[in-house]
């Protein structure tokens, strides 16, 4: 793989960027392994004052991380001031609760005294994506470094500029070197970085192919990894929704970030008696977005990230049509510089067709009618991946009701604010395993270490 900033709005390359040699690699993981020998001694406190001090950093060059991002991956720049706030936000939010997170919990055998102590494990590898260049980073760098673990981290070979100034960050505020290293390697060496004894855990965010691949790699080596992979979130709106309310968050739900999301809204479930105003609203609202450049606040439509990217996606919505979908609006490339595609909706999608079971990671609505509240949990189940997901509707014990039988990992009702440092992040079946954020997120890479203490005789 190659490391480039290609500018998304132009389509013209800013920067490239070499990757490691053999050595280099090595030198790398060397330090991180030295680094965690003293990193894991250190306090809680200690190590706050790091992380605090990167989360305050970030907060005062908002602008500047932001502008890497829209360059790098045509994120629009109000979203990318957006992901960087919350980034700090999820830094500052461990270094003040990993302590209590990670506290000693006591156990009530029979006879004696008993407790779980957690312990940090190692040097971990984490793997993560381009879509959100600091999100991505900051939600397994907190946890881990407030743990007591240090990472060594394989971002997406669009965002280089974003790696860097990570890893720049954290040394900025003061972390020592292996505390938290950016590697540009091929995916060669990836491999034998998990492969690698010093290397004790593998943490992904990215496709399901990216995940089977690491994850089998991982377990050929008996390490502990998570799993956050592909989605495609049903967006139910029942009969008695308040649909001019829903609309905007149909709308934000499909499209922010390029709808370049993993739980982003990507099938809209929606009962027959509201089905027709529904889609037409929504239609209207997709039509009244304005592509442009991501550098201006202005601009409500903004590019794919990368060329292969827009290309995939239009085979996909060709691919959909032929096999019997409708296109009722958009489905093209937009005739300007830069990776643009139009708002789509597809509708009239049978089981047999390919848009049936995969993710569109863009700008495309695949659209369903259900007669009633029973089919739109069956159609929403009917899936391969089961990160997250949503219930529109007026009564919202129904919503809770409907939410409690759909087969995911995160359910919101009449919203789609996963996006709280303290909120689980993750899903089942195919969108991964573990579970990323809030006081789960920094238990997955600790060792849950049981000490049991008492007089008592041995057994005879």
């Amino acid at each position: 793989m190659t490391y480039q900033s290609i500018n998304p709005n132009t389509g013209k390359l800013l920067k490239s960027f070499e990757h490691l040699t053999e050595a280099q690699l090595e030198k790398a993981l060397a330090a991180a392994d030295n680094c965690f020998q003293t990193w894991r001694h250190k306090s809680y406190a200690e190590r706050a004052v790091i992380v605090n001090k990167a989360a305050a950093l970030m907060h005062a060059h908002v602008d500047d991380f932001a502008r890497l991002a829209t360059q790098d991956m045509g994120k629009r720049i109000d979203e990318a001031r957006g992901e960087v706030t919350f980034s700090a936000d999820i830094l500052a939010y461990y270094a003040e609760h990993a302590e209590s997170f990670l506290a000693p919990t006591k156990l009530q055998p029979k006879v004696g005294q008993a407790h779980m102590e957690n312990s940090p494990i190692g040097v971990l590898f984490c793997v993560e994506p381009w879509n959100f260049p600091y999100y991505q980073l900051a939600r397994v760098a907190g946890p881990q470094l407030m743990a007591g673990n240090v990472l060594v981290v394989k971002h997406a070979g669009c965002v280089p500029q974003c790696a860097i100034a990570f890893e720049k960050l954290l040394r900025d505020a003061g972390a020592p070197v292996g505390a938290y290293t950016n590697l540009r390697i091929s995916y060669e060496q990836s491999d034998r970085v998990i492969d690698d004894a010093r290397v004790k855990g593998v943490a992904l965010t990215g496709s399901v192919e990216a995940g089977r691949k690491v994850a089998a790699r991982a377990g050929q080596n008996l390490k502990k990894s998570t799993m956050e992979l592909g989605g495609s979130d049903a967006f139910i709106v029942l009969d008695d929704a308040d649909i001019d309310k829903t609309i905007p968050w149909a709308v934000w739900g499909r499209m922010y970030n390029g709808g370049q999301t993993c739980n982003a809204a990507k099938r809209f479930i929606v009962l027959d008696a509201v089905a027709d105003p529904f889609l037409a609203k929504f239609r209207t609202a997709l039509e009244a977005l304005k592509p442009g450049d991501p550098m201006i606040e202005a601009t409500t439509h903004g590019p794919l990230s990368t060329e292969a990217a827009l290309v995939k996606l239009l085979a996909q919505v060709d691919a959909a049509v032929k096999g019997g979908a409708t296109l009722l609006m958009g489905g093209k490339r937009i005739d300007r510089p830069g990776w643009f595609m139009q708002p789509t909706i597809l509708t009239d999608i049978k089981p047999d067709n390919p848009a049936f079971r995969d993710e569109f990671f863009g700008p495309v609505v695949s659209f369903f009618r259900v007669k009633d509240e029973a089919a739109a949990i069956a159609l929403t189940n009917d899936s391969d991946f089961g990160l997250g997901g949503s219930v529109w509707t007026k009564d919202e014990a129904r919503g809770k009701r409907v939410a409690s039988q759909v087969d995911t990992g995160m359910m919101f009702v009449n919203n789609i604010d996963g996006s709280d440092a303290e909120l689980p992040f993750g899903g089942i079946k195919g969108s991964g395993y573990g579970r990323e954020l809030g006081h789960m997120g920094i238990q997955e890479f600790v060792n849950k270490k049981l000490i049991r203490t008492g007089h008592f005789p041995a057994p005879a």
